[in-house]
């Protein structure tokens, strides 16, 4: 690991190799160089966005562009064409909007449909973590959408890179005001751990660069931010649609007689690994203890600040919080939480959790508004033949009622209406052809990808594109075998970094090579358990003969109410 050595200007600890006699520590990661010489996520940014001779920005600006909720990308479907034409590829940018919670007000929700038209490639994407994306931003259209953000109070700070991001929170309101309470934490968490260098705003908001002097101190991140990307969410039990396992930190909230007593913190967590190498795997998140909730953001900034202090800077497939757990054990890493936060855990309490879906169509709260979720497939808005979803939701938008949230399943919830609101709503969503979300199967209820190709640049195989035609022929066979309404997480991506949380799907299906895939079973469909890999680099039409099997099996031997998972387990579907 890097040894750490006390900041020059008496901030916080930040990266150096000291020399000793006896010691050879480790060379910090390319990446690590950049942020140091970034000057607080300045880099050369501004310099890159007024390059027109380029429709990319300076390698090094990629790194530190992450901070700032963009990632540079390029269609890839173009790339050989363009090759051909002695062109650059086709460079475009997408944006992350950083969204405390998944909610946001309708005027936002607006702005962000105008802006997708306007500045983007047409379509909205709802994110696995309750943001927002917008694709096909060209660099010049960066600042004149970040600008016309903050007229709707939206950024995109840390919304990527080497910082804690989006701060994920249980969406439904059923069980007011205890939600209204976790929602509340994972925004004082969210803002608690914002970075404090004003390079943002210099750069996209203001156009000015402070001229010399040292860029300001990051108390929390110090002068090189964390060692990997981090992720926080908020779960209120029975549901745990937020996955709080996935989480590199995460918070149980316990609650009796509609108010939160406190949470169960759970570390470590973290689904991405690399195909290939056996020191890089899926990990569950352990148990810390529980804590009350005037402490959450002393122990929430302690967590952070051992990940900064004792993640690995060398090694950046062995950087996130679930390696530097398992390097320092678990006692002495809740020790030194403990230490650094000021407060003893005390033992973690008695929780349940039994679903993770989204609740379809209208619901009442408990205070008596109405809640209406619409399912969105793969989180992409867009109006298709037969299915002009992004004006429907734009409609409800000019609505002007309530708040629309975005759930940890890719969907849309809308929330705090009248019964006048509801009417009018309704109204809508039939006009579209909408408002029957309920009516899909449970597979395809259940069902999360990423996005990529042809834009993500980690991806090596289809997963947003191709997973309808998955669903469909084992939709057939769930009608069939009169199984359409059971519940079966199915997750798909392009790679094996975890997007759409793969491992944690009752059937999980991870690119490994154009058209070709590994597949994995038996998940627990609460997510407290991984699945296992039974299939490597499998065809499309091999990965439903495979389902297919599963699922004939699955009704003709299930137990009463088993779930798919347990029963993948019990019988070890795909052992050899």
């Amino acid at each position: 690991m890097i040894l750490l050595a006390p900041d020059p200007g008496g901030g916080v600890p930040c990266f150096q190799i000291m020399s000793t006699e006896t010691t050879a520590s480790p060379s910090p990661s390319p990446v690590e160089v950049i942020k140091a010489n970034s000057r607080n996520l300045r880099g050369t940014l501004a310099e890159s966005l007024r390059d027109s001779s380029t429709g990319a920005i300076a390698p090094d600006d990629t790194q530190i562009s992450k901070f700032h909720g963009l990632y540079q990308q390029d269609d890839r479907d173009l790339r050989l064409e363009r090759r051909k034409q002695k062109l650059e590829r086709a460079f475009s940018f997408m944006i992350r909007v950083r969204v405390s919670g998944g909610v946001c007000t309708p005027a936002q929700y607006r702005l962000l449909d105008d802006l997708a038209v306007k500045r983007g490639n047409g379509t909205i994407r709802l994110t696995t973590r309750q943001a927002f994306q917008l694709h096909g931003i060209l660099k010049g259209n960066l600042r004149p959408l970040i600008q016309a953000m903050h007229t709707e109070l939206m950024h995109s700070i840390g919304a990527c890179g080497d910082i804690n991001r989006n701060v994920m929170c249980h969406s439904i309101p059923e069980r007011s005001p205890v939600h209204a309470e976790i929602y509340e934490t994972a925004c004082a968490i969210s803002t608690h751990l914002l970075p404090r260098s004003r390079a943002y705003h210099e750069i996209w908001l203001e156009d000015e660069c402070v001229a010399g002097g040292e860029p300001e101190e990051e108390p929390i991140y110090g002068k090189t931010y964390l060692p990997r990307k981090f992720k926080i969410g908020v779960a209120l039990p029975p549901s745990n649609d937020v996955d709080i396992f996935s989480q590199d930190l995460g918070f149980i909230a316990i609650a009796d007689a509609g108010r939160i007593l406190g949470y169960n913190v759970v570390a470590g967590g973290g689904l991405g690994m690399t195909h290939g190498n056996a020191a890089t795997y899926p990990k569950l998140a352990e148990v810390l203890g529980f804590c009350f909730p005037d402490q959450v953001l002393a122990v929430a900034e302690a967590v952070v600040t051992t990940q900064r202090d004792h993640g690995d800077r060398s090694n950046r497939k062995h950087a996130r919080l679930k390696y530097t757990i398992e390097d320092m054990g678990l006692d002495a890493f809740r020790a030194e939480v403990e230490r650094r936060s000021g407060v003893a855990f005390a033992p973690a309490r008695p929780y349940r959790f039994d679903r993770i879906a989204d609740e379809y169509g209208w619901r009442q709260a408990a205070d008596g508004s109405w809640f209406y979720t619409q399912f969105i497939q793969s989180g992409r808005i867009a109006d298709t033949p037969g299915s002009p979803l992004k004006t429907a939701l734009r409609e409800l938008a000019d609505l002007d009622r309530g708040e629309f949230r975005l759930t940890p399943s890719q969907n849309l919830l809308i929330a705090g209406l009248t019964d006048e609101d509801k009417a009018a709503a309704t109204a809508i969503l039939g006009r579209h052809g909408l408002g029957d979300s309920h009516r899909q199967t449970g597979l395809r209820l259940n069902a999360l990808s990423c996005p990529a190709l042809p834009t993500c640049g980690l991806a090596l195989a289809e997963s947003e594109r191709a997973l309808p035609g998955l669903l469909e022929p084992l939709e057939a066979v769930l009608r069939e075998l009169g199984l359409e309404e059971r519940p079966i997480s199915i997750r798909m991506t392009g790679c094996p970094n975890g997007c759409a949380r793969p491992y944690l799907g009752e059937i999980g299906i991870v690119g490994k090579a154009p058209g070709k895939y590994n597949l994995y079973v038996g998940a627990k469909y609460n997510g407290t358990r991984l699945n296992r890999e039974v299939g490597f680099a499998l065809t499309e039409d091999k990965l439903v003969e495979t389902i297919t099997g599963w699922l004939r099996r699955y009704a003709a031997e299930a137990e009463s109410g088993e779930e798919f998972g347990d029963f993948a387990e019990r019988v070890q579907l795909g052992a050899a």
